[in-house]
């Protein structure tokens, strides 16, 4: 593997994209990342919703500590929050590198990047600590192994709050127990088209799976993008609760492969047609807006995924899919773009990056 460029600022994020976006992992055409995150807090400090200002300052210095005589977080890129703009924190939460909630009230807050942006670390969140792994593709063992390796050496470092009859002491009751939510990002354009994409998700939240749009809690699932991921943490082992859930998300997958060639070999014709005017807009297009574009690109992936669009490389496709965000057009043209301004950048760009 190629090494890691060292990132100094925040700008330079501009320049590179992350590992999880190059489409390499396994079934990286339905499983566009997987992630692991674990919550952690500070033994004997309240929770962050609770902790006072001191407490919390207490906390971003432990964990700043911790994370600077981390091996596995070696180079990163050391963010405080509070100095950071506004569209720089939705900047970092349009790159997934941390969660909306952590981009509001930046007091106290920090963001430790690693830099192959497949880790990052939340300092007081909702929790004093959440870590985070993202990989490409259906990748679920390889992330846990990297995260339990990153929170192991951590907790070296850091006492954490733990009871041996509750597990790891979380600020939402729902996390308590291995603190692990992993999930994933799928790419269900067949389910959605073939009409079985509600019953799918039904079945889904039955077994406790928790489907959300593309930036987690409280988000929509637009072009056909749902993030998907367990929510039962406490009285089971991680192993346990990943075995569970790859269960489930493998019988997902198969749903969408035997959907895709269901309309690939009867309904080829029509689903060429949307794919190829999927295509043509983009590439034309002189105003369009990211929701839109979104939905068109979801279009243009299933066609690269079935070859027919065999000119089309999946990696830019992914990479778009973050460049076309508002923070990002705006931080490439390096001043605030009003909406309308956005949308013109916005088609430039695409119809550059797909000639």
């Amino acid at each position: 593997m190629e090494e890691a460029i060292k990132v100094k600022n925040i700008d330079e994020l501009l320049g590179k994209f992350s590992e999880w976006l190059k489409g390499t992992g396994p079934n990286s055409d339905i499983v566009i990342s997987t992630r692991i995150r674990l919550a952690r807090n500070i033994d004997k400090i309240p929770f962050t919703h609770w902790a006072d200002k001191t407490q919390r300052e207490t906390v971003l210095s432990l964990i700043k500590k911790a994370a600077q005589d981390s091996n596995l977080l070696k180079g990163s890129l050391y963010l405080n929050m509070a100095d950071l703009s506004e569209l720089d924190r939705q900047f970092l939460v349009e790159r997934h590198l941390m969660s909306p909630e952590h981009a509001q009230d930046p007091e106290f807050k920090a963001l430790v990047i690693e830099p192959r942006e497949m880790i990052s670390v939340m300092i007081n969140e909702e929790d004093h600590l959440r870590l985070q792994v993202i990989q490409s593709g259906f990748n679920l063992r390889d992330a846990w192994i990297l995260a339990d390796k990153l929170d192991t050496e951590l907790n070296q470092l850091l006492n954490y709050a733990y009871s041996i009859k509750w597990g790891y002491l979380t600020a939402c009751p729902t996390n308590t127990g291995t603190g692990m939510r992993a999930s994933l990002m799928l790419h269900l354009p067949a389910l959605v088209m073939t009409r079985q994409i509600n019953k799918a998700l039904q079945a889904l939240t039955k077994l406790g799976i928790a489907v959300r749009g593309l930036y987690g809690e409280g988000t929509e699932a637009l072009g056909n993008f749902f993030q998907i991921s367990n929510q039962v943490t406490l009285g089971r082992p991680e192993e346990d609760i990943l075995g569970n859930f790859e269960k489930i998300m493998n019988q997902i997958l198969t749903r969408e492969a035997q959907a895709r060639r269901f309309l690939y070999m009867k309904e080829k014709a029509a689903l060429t047609d949307q794919i190829s005017r999927a295509f043509g807009t983009l590439k034309s297009t002189r105003i369009i807006t990211s929701s839109e574009t979104i939905n068109l690109m979801s279009s243009i992936r299933l066609g690269v995924n079935l070859g027919l669009l065999p000119q089309v490389d999946v990696k830019i496709i992914n990479e778009l899919f973050i460049m076309v965000q508002p923070a990002h057009l705006q931080k490439m043209e390096n001043k605030i773009l009003t909406p309308s301004q956005r949308d013109i950048r916005r088609a430039d760009l695409i119809r550059g990056k797909l000639k």
